[in-house]
C-alpha cells in the first residue's frame, strides 16, 4: 500500500455524517448540502441533453460554450481568464487534486491554513508533500506578520487560500487582499485559491485572482455544487495561465478524461439563466445565519459572525472538553450531529462546525436540543 496513506484519515465531516445513520431520528447539521431544489432550467437542460443523445465525451477541457460562460461569470467579478485558461473538472474536489498533483514534488512544502477544509492537507500528504500550517487569528483572519515569518522560515513554494472559508465562514478583507498581493510578489509563491463558496459571500468580495499583476502566480478553483444546489452532478473548474493549465491537463486527462456531459449542459444553462436563484438562496442563508447566531449567543457561546458560505464555527473552549467528545455526547444524548472542529486541523480544536443549510424547522429543533445539552452538562 502507499505508505503516504498511513497519515491520512477519512474526513471527520463524513465520519460524523455516517454516525447519524446509526442514530434513529437524529438531526444532522454536518454536510454542506443546500436544502434548495436545483433550478428548473438546469434540470430541463440536462433532460434535453439526454433526449438529444449528447452523452458522449466532450473536449478534455470541457464544453467550449461552458468555458466561455465561466469566463463571462468571472469577468463580472473582475477576474480575467480566457477560454484557453479554463478546464472544467469533476467538481471542485478533482480540481484540487489535479492541481496539487501537477505542482508538488516529494517533500515540497505547502502552506495551508488551520482550520481549513481537510482535503487540502490530506491531498498534499497522499502526494508526498509536506504540510506547513499557518494559524489564523481568533477571528479567523490572516495574521500577516506570522504568515511572512513562516514563509521565510520554511522556504514556502506553494500556498492554499480558501475564502469564503469552510469551516469558519470568514472572507478575505480588502487589507488582507492587498497585503497578500505584496507577499506573493515578494516571495514568488504560487497560490491555489479555492473559491467554491464565492457566490455565497455576504459582504464585499475580494479574490487574490482579481490582481492581474500576479495572474501568473495564481490558480483559481471554482464550482457549481453549492451555488446551484447540485452537489451530485460534480461540475467544477480550474482557471489558470497556460504554464499551469497545460500540466494540470495531463493529470485531469489521465484521471477522468472529461467531466460528465450532462452536468456540463446543465451548468451552462444555469450560468445563462439561473443566477437569480443564487441570490434568492443567499438571502435565505443570511436569514438562517442571523437566527443561528442569535440562538448561539443566547446560549453564551463565543463566535465570530460568518461573512460567507453556510457554516458557523462557535467555540466550546469554556466547556473544557475536546471537540470530538463534545460532538459524540451531543449525538448520543440529544441526537444532534455537528462536526468536531479538529476535523479541520489542529487550529479547529475547541470549536464545532454547524452547517445552517438546513430548514428553519430543523435548525430550531437542533438548537433547542443543543441548548438543553449545554444547560444539563456545562
Amino acid at each position: 500500500m502507499n505508505k503516504n496513506l498511513n497519515n491520512v484519515e477519512i474526513s471527520g465531516i463524513r465520519r460524523f455524517f455516517n454516525k447519524v445513520k446509526d442514530v434513529e431520528e437524529a438531526i444532522s447539521l454536518t454536510l454542506g448540502q443546500p436544502d434548495f431544489k436545483a433550478p428548473r432550467e438546469i434540470k430541463e437542460a440536462m433532460i434535453k441533453a439526454i433526449e438529444e443523445d449528447r452523452i458522449t465525451y466532450t473536449d478534455n477541457f470541457g464544453l467550449l460554450e461552458l468555458r466561455n460562460e465561466i469566463c463571462n461569470y468571472l469577468s463580472n467579478r473582475n477576474i480575467n481568464y480566457d477560454l484557453k485558461e479554463v478546464c472544467v473538472t469533476v467538481g471542485g474536489s478533482e480540481a484540487l487534486y489535479s492541481t496539487i498533483s501537477s505542482l508538488i514534488n516529494k517533500g515540497d512544502k505547502v502552506l495551508i491554513p488551520t482550520p481549513s477544509y481537510p482535503a487540502y492537507e490530506n491531498i498534499v500528504k497522499i502526494l508526498g508533500g509536506e504540510v506547513v500550517n499557518y494559524e489564523l487569528d481568533e477571528d479567523f483572519s490572516i495574521n500577516i506578520g506570522k504568515l511572512v515569518s513562516t514563509i521565510k522560515k520554511d522556504k514556502i513554494k506553494y500556498m492554499i487560500l480558501s475564502y469564503p472559508c469552510n469551516p469558519t465562514g470568514a472572507i478575505l478583507s480588502k487589507g488582507q487582499y492587498e497585503s497578500l498581493v505584496e507577499i506573493i510578489k515578494s516571495f514568488e509563491i504560487t497560490v491555489i485559491t479555492d473559491e467554491l463558496y464565492e457566490a455565497l459571500c455576504y459582504d464585499k468580495y475580494y479574490s487574490i485572482a482579481m490582481c492581474d499583476n500576479i495572474k501568473d502566480k495564481v490558480i483559481y478553483i471554482g464550482g457549481f455544487s453549492k451555488m446551484f444546489s447540485v452537489t451530485g452532478i460534480r461540475v467544477g473548474f480550474i482557471a489558470a495561465t497556460e504554464k499551469y493549465l497545460k500540466e494540470i491537463a495531463k493529470v485531469h486527462q489521465y484521471n477522468v478524461s472529461c467531466t460528465n456531459s450532462i452536468g456540463q449542459y446543465g451548468v451552462l444553462e444555469g450560468l445563462k439563466n439561473s443566477l437569480h436563484t443564487v441570490e434568492k438562496m443567499k438571502e435565505e442563508f443570511i436569514k438562517r445565519k442571523i437566527y443561528v447566531e442569535n440562538r448561539l449567543n443566547s446560549m453564551g457561546m463565543d463566535l465570530y459572525s460568518p461573512k460567507g458560505a453556510f457554516y458557523i464555527f462557535p467555540s466550546i473552549k469554556r466547556f473544557n472538553i475536546s471537540s470530538e467528545e463534545f460532538c459524540n455526547k451531543l449525538l448520543k444524548e440529544e441526537k444532534v450531529a455537528c462536526v468536531p472542529g479538529d476535523a479541520f486541523g489542529c487550529g479547529g480544536e475547541g470549536y464545532i462546525r454547524i452547517s445552517y443549510c438546513y430548514s428553519m424547522d430543523e435548525l430550531k429543533n437542533a438548537l433547542d436540543k443543543l441548548e438543553d445539552h449545554i444547560r444539563k452538562n456545562y
